[in-house]
């Protein structure tokens, strides 16, 4: 991926409605390569979706809670069997594996208090092998961004660097 690629996603990311043409003519590249670089970044799993971005009070969900979670035991079957029930539980948007003390933390989104209860007394509950469950709740929004930041690091992309530069759009 080089600085182009680059560039191509960050537009993306930050308008996935753009036309061929805009997209090309913001990263300064003519139509045809620009859709081939998009075809190629989406063919290699770099691209894996579009979606759109909504917003969670409008659309009946405007808790936010943060949760950690720690596991009574570490093997196999029981972070299998935790992941797998994670994966079922819509109102948890995003688990993530941690090191250090937790275990996972887990952004889950509700319409209420009450709700959250439910969530927790049932399925999160049910869940074999939890030692523990600490929540936050988040009672505002300060930034929220899904533009990925351009690589400082001279490490961070592989492939040739001609083009015409990185172009970094406007921030998102």
């Amino acid at each position: 991926m080089d600085a182009i690629d680059r560039t191509i996603i960050r537009e993306l990311q930050q308008d996935g409605r753009l036309t061929n043409q805009d997209l090309a003519d913001r990263v300064r590249l003519s139509p045809s390569p620009c859709l081939r670089r998009v075809r190629r970044l989406e063919e290699s799993g770099v691209i894996h979706g579009y979606t759109a971005l909504v917003d969670q009070g409008a659309f009946g969900l405007p808790v936010t809670a943060f949760v950690r979670i720690r596991l009574e035991r570490h093997t196999t079957e029981s972070v299998e069997a935790f992941e797998e029930h994670v994966r079922r539980i819509e109102h948890i948007q995003d688990c993530y594996l941690m090191a250090g003390s937790t275990d996972y933390l887990l952004r889950i989104v509700v319409e209420d208090l009450q709700a959250y209860e439910r969530l927790v007394r049932g399925p999160l509950h049910a869940i074999p092998g939890i030692a523990s469950i600490d929540t936050e709740f988040a009672f505002g929004i300060v930034k929220q961004s899904r533009v990925f930041p351009p690589p400082t690091s001279s490490r961070s992309g592989s492939g040739s660097r001609s083009g015409s530069g990185s172009g970094s759009g406007s921030p998102g």
